[in-house]
């Protein structure tokens, strides 16, 4: 379908997610796996955690960098994030006319597995980059979207039905091109698949202490080879990912919980707090009372 032919899809679903993002920020919705994002201006790159699921942009453009790969997508192309991903994201193209708006659905690694699964079979590409992948905007896509924005105004169906939409548009990105290469995280034993136990380990405790030889046996790698797998992967040695979450999960807690950096520190798994500050001043540029400071005054 020619872009143009989506034009119209397009704007009846930008005008349902406006009504429930009236401003600049993140907003949570009644599906505790849906939030959506509006910008009004573009914004300088911030380290980032994505977390697995589907940015489908409605408008306005974003990229996010990894090492040194740059993903950009739009209105015409969707991110979609099979792991686990730490980048440097940012906000290029956006207006007060015409701000960023992304629909952010998660849905966990499990379920993207079993979506692969129950689809048509094709090869997996298993030597392809599992990491952050662009899939191109198909009506259908555009369609079930609008779909599950709608039913937000429908309090009496969202539970029923929304868990179908979130299906269907999962679907619609894993019987396209990505396929073939996000299949290795479903099948068999493969790379991928290892390398995402290994994530999901970090993930789940970045606070807790971890050897490369517990890692790489979770992965059956020598730790040479999953050092390597790694950060082909993820841009990052899996130390390097581990600081990442915690400094970010830090930062969640000095803005949003008002901890003290000390407290904060302690909670993300540091023993010393004078190493928390000076590695958050490396990640964001400031250390942590400055940065809150300049955080603050920004939003408000």
């Amino acid at each position: 379908m020619h872009p143009d032919d989506l034009q119209p899809l397009r704007e009846r679903t930008i005008q349902l997610a406006l009504a429930h993002a009236p401003g600049d920020g993140q907003h949570p919705t009644a599906l505790p796996w849906l939030r959506l994002i509006r910008a009004s201006a573009p914004a300088l790159p911030v380290p980032a955690i994505y977390e697995p699921g589907l940015v489908l942009v409605l408008q306005g453009r974003k990229q996010a960098q990894l090492g040194g790969r740059i993903v950009q997508y739009d209105a015409m192309h969707c991110l979609l994030v099979p792991v686990t991903a730490l980048p440097r994201g940012r906000v290029v193209e956006a207006s007060a006319d015409k701000p960023y708006v992304c629909l952010r659905l998660s849905c966990d690694t499990q379920a993207l597995a079993e979506l692969l699964l129950g689809a048509d079979a094709t090869p997996a590409d298993r030597d392809a980059d599992t990491g952050l992948q662009v899939a191109p905007v198909t009506a259908p896509l555009l369609d079930a979207a609008q779909r599950l924005l709608q039913l937000l105004a429908q309090p009496q169906d969202l539970n029923a039905l929304a868990p179908l939409v979130q299906r269907e548009i999962f679907y619609r990105v894993l019987t396209g091109p990505l396929g073939p290469r996000l299949r290795a995280l479903a099948q068999g034993d493969g790379v991928a698949r290892r390398l995402n136990r290994v994530i999901e380990r970090l993930t789940r405790q970045f606070d807790q202490p971890f050897s490369i030889a517990e890692l790489a046996a979770l992965a059956h790698m020598s730790p040479s080879t999953l050092h390597l797998r790694f950060k082909q992967m993820t841009a990052l040695s899996p130390l390097q990912f581990q600081k990442s979450l915690r400094l970010q999960h830090a930062r969640r807690l000095l803005l949003g919980d008002g901890l003290d950096a000390a407290s904060a520190a302690h909670r993300v798994g540091y023993e010393s707090a004078s190493q928390f500050s000076r590695e958050y001043r490396r990640l964001f540029g400031a250390p942590p009372r400055e940065d809150v400071t300049l955080r603050r005054s920004a939003a408000g």
